[in-house]
């Protein structure tokens, strides 16, 4: 039940992300050039570490992902949500601020991590399937002691 009711309101979340009726215009899709706003939002712990996530579920937060932002404060990110495992590639065409990347499984182990440059059209793939794509400050991975095979805990309920 709690499952569901998340889901509801993670897509609910979505949907006025999207630009539905009845939202006001933080909660609209982006124009394009400019930063997306509005996403629904959580909280991942690893170990002592805390970062403050916003969620892009549909295709169209996916591909418009951190771009055009100017900053990204630290503790603050975004997660990429698939519904199945599979390899993924990311670059940071109209990113302006570097970013460091992990791959995560569905339970949440960071697989791998990458630091990616401002505006670089190189791809950054993952060697194998995930779930999970988490884009933070570059270097945040490093500061709060995180590397691969430590494991966030998501909200309970998430991502069902």
């Amino acid at each position: 039940m709690k499952k569901a009711f998340l889901l509801q309101a993670v897509m609910v979340g979505v949907l006025l992300g999207a630009g539905c009726a009845g939202g006001d215009e933080s909660d609209k899709a982006a124009a394009p050039g400019q930063a997306q706003s509005g996403l629904p939002e959580i909280v991942l712990h690893s170990g002592q570490a805390e970062v403050r996530v916003e969620l892009a579920v549909s295709d169209e937060q996916k591909n418009i992902g951190l771009m055009f932002r100017r900053e990204l404060a630290d503790g603050r990110g975004m997660l990429f949500v698939y519904d199945a495992d599979q390899r993924m590639s990311y670059w940071m065409k109209n990113t302006f601020v570097p970013l460091s990347i992990a791959f995560l499984s569905a339970e949440g182990i960071i697989r791998e991590i990458y630091d990616m440059q401002p505006e670089s059209l190189a791809s950054v793939s993952s060697s194998r399937s995930v779930r999970y794509a988490l884009e933070v400050p570059q270097g945040w991975f490093g500061r709060v002691g995180l590397k691969p095979g430590d494991q966030f805990r998501f909200p309970e309920g998430f991502p069902d």
